[in-house]
């Protein structure tokens, strides 16, 4: 399949410059209905049996994020300078969102324990903040991929879509394990 050059993209009716206020909302459009459809995971009867685990949600969800964010920023900007060998650039960030995981979900572990008295909901933090800090940077490089190969300006539509996509999976992982550890 033919690339798009980041020439294209500067000419393409989605950039600020050629475009008006109407257009650039429409191409927005989608990513704010998905955010004001998305619907999160249930976690009522986990969090009703112990509310001490809802204490770690928005440090776990903004995690996931930041790191997803970051990736997907170099990646956008290394995808419009055509210096992506997509494989490579992959495992290099999955490898990079692992390490995170395993440092954040360590010191997360250590101040759940600390704080709470619970090695159950400290597991349930650590393995969480692991799996979704892992997981985050393969998100980040695959959706901006799939946009392009659409043919889609892949720093207009990714990062709100992989907000919502990492948002949702960082909560699912997060009720799954806790839900296998503490219930």
């Amino acid at each position: 399949m033919p690339a798009i050059s980041p020439a294209a993209w500067s000419t393409s009716p989605t950039t600020p410059s050629s475009e008006a206020i109407t257009g650039r909302s429409r191409a927005r459009r989608d990513g704010v209905a998905a955010l004001v459809l998305g619907r999160q995971p249930s976690g009522e009867a986990l969090l009703a049996t112990d509310i001490r685990l809802a204490f770690f949600i928005p440090v776990i969800v903004y995690l996931s994020d930041a790191v997803g964010t970051q990736t997907e920023t170099i990646y956008v900007r290394n995808l419009a300078e055509g210096k992506i060998r997509f494989l490579q650039y992959l495992t290099k960030e999955t490898l990079v969102g692992v390490g995170l995981g395993v440092i954040f979900g360590l010191l997360l572990y250590a101040g759940a324990l600390l704080w709470l008295h619970s090695k159950d909901i400290a597991l349930a933090i650590g393995l969480s903040t692991l799996i979704n800090l892992s997981v985050a940077p393969f998100l980040a490089v695959i959706i901006p991929s799939l946009l392009y190969r659409e043919r889609t300006d892949p720093a207009l539509g990714a990062g709100p879509l992989a907000t919502i996509i990492q948002d949702l999976a960082s909560l699912v992982v997060y009720f799954l394990i806790a839900s296998a550890i503490v219930l």
